[in-house]
Formats: structure tokens, C-alpha cells, sequence
């Protein structure tokens, strides 16, 4: 069974840094993982992946020069860098893996874990 857990997220003020983490257990097929999120009353949108056997990064716009992810060497794991956060940033950050062509797009997505919030004062 494909598990993928995250954790790292909390309560920061708007210019701190949090680090979050997944964990994937189980057998399966991915040439991507990263990190997608939803605020309240939107869409989910992609925010950072990496493709597992290059290590090539996708960021979105809006994170690009802030937020930085990257696995570990058994590949397994995957950890945003969120720094310089902002207000905007505050929404439910999931995990998710799968067999992909558009890195960012959501609906590529096989594998996703249940979620960590993240929230940032102003």
C-alpha cells in the first residue's frame, strides 16, 4: 500500500521559514513528487516538484527564489525549504507522487498524502 505522509507545517509569522517533509512508503511507479496546496475557497495549485531521477525542479511563479525542495538520496523522502513567507503562502500543503508529464499540473497525480497545514500571520 502507497503511503505518503507529511509533516513540518505550523504557524509562523509573515518573513520565517518552515521546513516540511514527506515520507513514501509502499511499491510505485513515479517520475515526479512534490508539494501542491489549497487555501480556503481555491483550487489546488502546484507549488514545487522534483523529478525522482534527475533531481530537476518545478517551481511555481509565485514560490520561485522563496521556496526550495529536494529529496534524499534513497528517494524516498521529499522536503520544501519555505522561507521569506508570506501571508498568501497559508494553505493546506499535500504531498503527492506519480507517473507525469506536466510536473505541476494536480490532476497528473496518482498518490497523495492527507496534508499539513501551514499558516502565516501578517
Amino acid at each position: 500500500q502507497v503511503q505518503l505522509v507529511e509533516s513540518g507545517g505550523g504557524s509562523v509569522q509573515a518573513g520565517g521559514s518552515l521546513r516540511l517533509s514527506c515520507a513514501s512508503s509502499g511499491v510505485f511507479l513515479r517520475t515526479h513528487m512534490g508539494w501542491f496546496r489549497q487555501a480556503p475557497g481555491k483550487e489546488r495549485e502546484g507549488v514545487a516538484v522534483v523529478n525522482s531521477r534527475d533531481g530537476s525542479a518545478y517551481y511555481s511563479d509565485s514560490v520561485k527564489g522563496r521556496f526550495t525542495i529536494s529529496q534524499d538520496n534513497a528517494k524516498s523522502t521529499v522536503s520544501l525549504q519555505m522561507n521569506s513567507l508570506k501571508p498568501e503562502d497559508t494553505a493546506m500543503y499535500f504531498c503527492a507522487a506519480g507517473v507525469v508529464l506536466r510536473p505541476l499540473e494536480k490532476s497528473e497525480y496518482d498518490y497523495w498524502g492527507q496534508g499539513t497545514q501551514v499558516t502565516v500571520s501578517s
